[in-house]
């Protein structure tokens, strides 16, 4: 089986699958095709495929049957079931898969009928049909005790004709299927009327036998060839192998045989399982003992799509929650005369930057924490949250005057970084609590002498230079802050991290417990109130929690002074 994912991955237009059957034939030469009768017996049977020496082998298509048709609906397969109700089944089945289907047209009703029938089933994306050569209604081929009553070949031979006429394409197959062996005919009789057939233009011939030995078949198909050759054509030969089932797909493909059709294994199997659950619940008054004749709901749940659905909810859900919070609220000695989110690059504020690419990223959401000249902010697209306190307080105070905004879980962004979209993308790819994006390329960077990272210790060293915006994983983080030798360090913390809703969780009761109980130095700030963002980082990673990094290596730059403004300038001139 492969890996669970979304049903409707498979689905491909109508026009596309009907020819699918005919160049399978001719690429391969047989095909081997299996029964389902709903939607989820076509995922797996789309979806199965086992490794046989160095090949991989999966089914070429499917059948859809009236006996499994009617019986899982309870009804016998006695052409009961009405064309209106096996076309919503149909229906259903080509909605999950992608392969070509063949439909058990029973007696395919009245020539009228048939010439509907074609139409709709070629709309449809069907790639043929087989019609028996019996007199509505039929009776199942396989039940001994039932007399088969065979339709005149003349008559049936008009059927097949009406519906060629019709056909949407000559990609679409009118398989004959003679039940000849079936009514306890002679072989003659079979080859007879497959002459008749032929010659009225069928497309294929079936050849049925409920004998458990393959011998009248296999000589059917030997005179088959002689019809052909008199003939000057040769419509593909098709057959059922219930009965005579110790025959290899491969011997009959050798004896010349185009479509193996595997019947009715699946309801068979669905039919036999189902009794021996319900038996064993009844007699032990419980469903623990019938667990191992189940498949888990999340095997289940994985084939039919429920779970990428579910990730996708989230996903979108949590693009549509989450909330990016962006403490803004000191003041930078290098720039006094604005908060640095409203520096100018080529007539933009720094902030404007920033949140054209937030929204870029699907994140409608935007929080910003103003202190230091707050006045001057005034962008109609964010949410504002005061910091009264700035000239008293650092970082992680002016976070948490947003907390009310983090329950969902948050981004976190300094108000001194631009960068693109596809940070914050790989940061939704992570399924870690708490990750914070880190660079490895600071120490090739000359920075100025009063400038201090924040440096970062990862649990697994670094091992190569060159990095990516999409990694496959993340790297614990052991230590954070601005006093670790660069030497010593493996990551800068560039100022942007994400916190799930359990991160965020973590975050805040660190927070509160550490405002009520701490005092003194906190790390390496001088009091809590002094707190930057890798103090209680560093805080979480100590009390044990894990704490990952995202690795990037371009895509973002920090506005630190006025060189910084004119390399930004040339960066964004193109923006």
């Amino acid at each position: 089986m492969e890996d669970g994912t979304m049903s409707l991955k498979y689905t491909i237009p109508a026009k596309e699958r009907v020819g699918l059957l005919k160049k399978l034939i001719e690429e391969k030469g047989f095909v081997r095709l299996i029964e389902v009768h709903n939607g989820l017996s076509a995922l797996i049977a789309q979806m199965c495929s086992v490794k046989k020496e160095e090949n991989v082998i999966e089914y070429d298509g499917f059948w859809e049957s009236s006996f499994t048709d009617s019986a899982s609906k309870g009804i016998p397969d006695a052409e009961i079931v009405g064309y209106d109700s096996r076309l919503v089944t149909i229906d259903e089945i080509l909605n999950v898969t992608s392969k070509p289907m063949i439909i058990d047209g029973d007696t395919g009703g009245s020539a009228a009928q048939f010439e509907y029938l074609v139409r709709k089933l070629g709309r449809l994306g069907v790639s043929g049909i087989i019609i028996e050569d019996k007199m509505f209604p039929k009776r199942n081929s396989l039940d001994k005790d039932a007399k088969q009553i065979l339709e005149d070949p003349e008559v049936f031979s008009q059927k097949i004709q009406r519906g060629q006429e019709v056909k949407l394409g000559e990609d679409f197959f009118i398989i004959a299927r003679i039940e000849s062996l079936i009514a306890g005919r002679s072989l003659n009789d079979a080859v007879s009327r497959a002459r008749q057939y032929i010659i009225a233009g069928a497309d294929g011939i079936m050849i049925h036998s409920k004998k458990d030995t393959p011998n009248d078949i296999l000589s059917f198909a030997s005179e088959y060839e002689k019809i052909c050759i008199e003939l000057k054509r040769r419509p593909i030969l098709v057959c059922v192998p219930t009965t005579y089932n110790l025959i290899t797909d491969k011997e009959l493909h050798d004896h010349g045989f185009n479509v193996i059709i595997h019947a009715n294994q699946m309801l068979r199997a669905a039919h036999k399982s189902m009794k021996k659950v319900s038996e064993v619940m009844l007699r032990n008054d419980r469903g623990f003992e019938a667990e191992a004749l189940c498949s888990p709901v999340s095997e289940v749940f994985s084939d039919v799509g429920f779970i990428r659905i579910k990730e996708q909810d989230k996903k979108y859900m949590k693009e549509q929650q989450i909330w990016v919070i962006i403490p803004a609220a000191g003041k930078d000695p290098n720039f006094p005369e604005f908060p640095k989110s409203l520096v100018e690059i080529h007539g933009k504020h720094l902030l404007d930057y920033q949140i054209e690419v937030i929204k870029s990223a699907n994140l409608k959401n935007i929080a910003l924490v103003r202190g230091y000249k707050g006045n001057l902010f005034h962008c109609d697209d964010i949410r504002y949250f005061e910091n009264s306190t700035f000239d008293k307080t650092y970082t992680v105070h002016s976070l948490f005057q947003a907390e009310s905004v983090m329950e969902n879980g948050f981004i976190l962004i300094f108000s001194d970084i631009l960068f693109n979209d596809d940070i914050i993308k790989s940061l939704f790819r992570t399924k870690e609590d708490i990750v914070l994006v880190v660079d490895n390329s600071y120490q090739y960077h000359k920075h100025e002498i009063d400038k201090k990272l924040d440096l970062v210790v990862s649990k697994t060293k670094v091992s190569s230079y060159y990095r990516t915006l999409h990694p496959t994983g993340t790297n614990e983080i052991v230590r954070i802050g601005k006093d670790i030798k660069k030497d010593d360090a493996d990551y800068e913390f560039i100022g942007m991290a994400y916190f799930s809703a359990q991160g965020a969780n973590i975050l805040k009761k660190v927070y509160h417990d550490c405002l009520e109980n701490q005092h003194g130095r906190f790390h390496e700030a001088t009091s809590f109130d002094q707190a930057d963002i890798t103090d209680i980082i560093q805080e979480i990673i100590d009390r044990g929690f894990m704490v990952n990094a995202l690795e990037v290596y371009k895509g973002w730059m920090e506005i630190h002074n006025s060189k910084d403004m004119k390399i930004a300038e040339k960066m964004t001139s193109s923006l």
